[in-house]
């Protein structure tokens, strides 16, 4: 297959994708074009609504930043809008590819537990092509960017796909918030294609049931600390 095919295929033929992934494991055509994706997001972000009023919106989540940043002198918060958008284009460049790796070292552990017999390799190329959905999503959400107003623009939550779209940040529980934000379509649609694609390089020696398993669990994990850290100290 080629990449065109490859790319199109995760979409519409996902076990036959990954089976080619499996067989000639390659990362760099959908990996650099979550990169690219998350790049022209936060420009756009930049353009449209402004680095200030990201922070504003991130400072004024709980109670005692929205003091802070209230309070905060002209000068120190033009610095502060600054650093902010350095780490936005930081973090566009250098997440996806970290993510990934770290994401593949975790999934390696689980499934060799499960003699999968899967390698690094394929791991990191499943999760970069698995990262699709991600791709879809974040060009829906610069459409809905330029549909909203800039302070009606909710960077963390820009999507109506998960039960957080649907409730507000500052009444509800900031525990219950992150975990209903996290039942997002997009991310479970990622889950299922990183389960089809372990089961695609492990063949027989795994189910597709263990497969999903071997994603589910870490991932249920890290969403449970994610909320429990967001209950603490959201305020």
């Amino acid at each position: 297959m080629n990449e065109f095919s490859r790319l199109s295929g995760v979409l519409f033929e996902p076990t036959k994708a990954f089976t080619d992934i499996a067989k000639r494991p390659s990362f760099w055509v959908p990996l650099l074009l979550s990169i690219l994706a998350a790049i022209t997001f936060v420009a756009l972000i930049e353009q449209h609504i402004g680095v200030g009023e990201i922070l504003r919106q991130r400072m004024e989540a709980s109670p005692q930043s929205a003091e802070q940043y209230a309070q905060m002198p002209a000068q120190q918060r033009d610095a502060a809008i600054k650093v902010t958008g350095v780490v936005m284009y930081l973090a566009a460049v250098f997440f996806p590819p970290f993510i990934s790796l770290i994401s593949a070292a975790v999934l390696l552990a689980i499934v060799s537990i499960m003699s999968a017999g899967v390698r690094f390799a394929q791991l990191f190329a499943i999760l970069c092509y698995a990262s699709i959905p991600r791709i879809i999503s974040t060009a829906l959400s610069i459409v809905v960017m330029f549909l909203k107003k800039p302070d009606e623009f909710n960077m963390n939550n820009p999507l109506a796909f998960n039960p957080g779209a649907f409730m507000d940040p500052k009444a509800s529980s900031k525990f219950v918030y992150a975990l209903a934000s996290s039942l997002d379509l997009f991310t479970l649609w990622t889950i299922l294609l990183i389960a089809v694609g372990i089961k695609a390089a492990a063949g027989k020696r795994i189910s597709f049931g263990g497969a999903l398993t071997a994603v589910v669990v870490p991932w249920l994990i890290l969403v449970f600390i994610g909320a429990a850290l967001a209950g603490v100290f959201g305020g």
